[in-house]
């Protein structure tokens, strides 16, 4: 988790800077995937990478720690995970904006919760492989 709160805050590879005097964010989905994609050959394969596939798997360790290490049973189920994932990313994307580090960013939301669903499915299918 600290990798993924480093990756967050510490993006100044990604043509971000590490702390503006405004406000930066970006409410429309898909806006900075697709700039990234387009981009690819400007930036280099390693920062389109390393954005689009980091935010994903970031987030892969939550959707699979949660179900793990909670007793809840609300905690147990793909829904509550990923949604879960949706609200520590905006927790996140949030802070960054207030503290005007980085930026706010809807695809960053959308890649991480990605990002939990699938941490959350690869625990259940290492799960089901360990019974059979």
């Amino acid at each position: 988790m600290l990798a993924a709160l480093y990756f967050m805050f510490l993006s100044e590879t990604l043509d971000r800077s590490m702390v503006s005097k405004n406000y930066r964010y970006n409410l429309t989905l898909f806006k900075e995937i697709t700039r990234f994609w387009d981009m690819r050959h400007t930036y280099g394969w390693n920062v389109t990478i390393v954005n689009l596939v980091g935010n994903v798997i970031c987030f892969m360790p939550f959707g699979f720690l949660i179900p793990t290490i909670s007793k809840k049973k609300i905690c147990k189920n793909v829904i509550s995970v990923t949604l879960l994932a949706m609200l520590f990313s905006l927790g996140i994307e949030t802070a960054q904006l207030l503290l005007k580090v980085g930026a706010f960013d809807v695809d960053d939301i959308f890649l991480n919760t990605i990002g939990g669903f699938l941490g959350y499915v690869t625990m259940k299918f290492t799960r089901v492989r360990k019974h059979i």
